[in-house]
């Protein structure tokens, strides 16, 4: 899971609803739009919070940025339904936040499962968007050996929904004995975070990323400028098939040294400086 590199927003940055034509969203939001606006969608699991180590430098770089929670996740609101969070469905969401912000075209980045999320969204409709980053995000269903950690997660929350805490306690006796202690108001966050998110999202989310098919084809024929960017390692989508990914879509390729599946989180200034770079080579719309 994705753990924010600090938990305050910077100066001049604000959280907020953000209203579209399919309900409220909660939203992470900073800068202008002197040379663009972004949209932010995080990954399973993940929220908005993720993102914020990006605000700051973002803005700075003369670009309105706008993090967001998925429907269900974390501070928005979703039903209780798992057929809400089909992926179609997902993706008309991120339509409706990009029609939403009302800054012209927009760069939209999809970290992780919401890589899979935004390429729905541009297949279904590029028109909005200025370009696309996958950030950590593969081709296809994520790797075999973290499918089957996924599938038990899924099944744990289909027996015990209605027992998120007891699941949350489950799924942290799993962390390696060696791993380092959260700081405990990262511990604190990470623990509501999860027990604000609607199990239903977390179910069909997961289900998506274990059988999300290579659609990299579709997406390549889509003129609309793309780049791919991860850490030096990652576990969910290994380096190399991102690399391979990049050559298919002809796509712009960066990865952020010292990072590995969250560079937003574990190197922000030097994605955002990424970020900014692709951006300010791309045609303002």
């Amino acid at each position: 899971m994705s753990k924010p590199p600090r938990l305050t927003l910077p100066s001049g940055a604000r959280a907020h609803l953000l209203s579209t034509a399919r309900g409220d969203f909660a939203v992470h939001e900073a800068g202008e739009p002197v040379r663009g606006t972004a949209l932010l969608v995080p990954g399973f699991t993940g929220s908005k919070e993720d993102f914020i180590g990006l605000l700051e430098p973002l803005a700075a770089a003369g670009y309105r940025v706008v993090a967001v929670d998925g429907r269900g996740q974390h501070e928005s609101p979703g039903p209780r339904e798992e057929s809400a969070y089909a992926l179609e469905e997902l993706a008309q969401d991120v339509l409706a936040q990009a029609a939403a912000v009302d800054g012209g075209p927009v760069h939209l980045v999809g970290h992780s499962l919401g890589g899979l999320i935004s390429r729905a969204a541009v297949l279904r409709d590029a028109a909005p968007f200025a370009s696309l980053t996958l950030m950590s995000s593969g081709p296809a269903a994520i790797a075999e050996d973290q499918q089957e950690r996924t599938k038990l997660l899924v099944a744990a929350l289909e027996a015990m929904r209605d027992d998120m805490p007891g699941v949350w306690t489950a799924m942290r006796s799993f962390d390696p004995e060696d791993t380092v202690p959260d700081a405990p108001e990262l511990a604190d966050f990470l623990r509501e975070r999860w027990l604000a998110t609607v199990p239903e999202q977390l179910i069909a989310t997961g289900r998506i990323l274990v059988s999300e098919p290579d659609r990299v084809d579709e997406l390549s024929s889509v003129e609309l400028p793309k780049l791919v960017l991860s850490g030096e390692v990652d576990y969910a989508w290994p380096v190399p098939l991102m690399d391979e990914m990049t050559r298919r879509l002809g796509a712009a390729r960066v990865v952020v040294g010292g990072a590995e599946h969250s560079p937003n989180a574990e190197n922000p200034q030097v994605t955002a400086g990424a970020l900014a770079s692709f951006w300010d080579a791309r045609p303002r719309g």
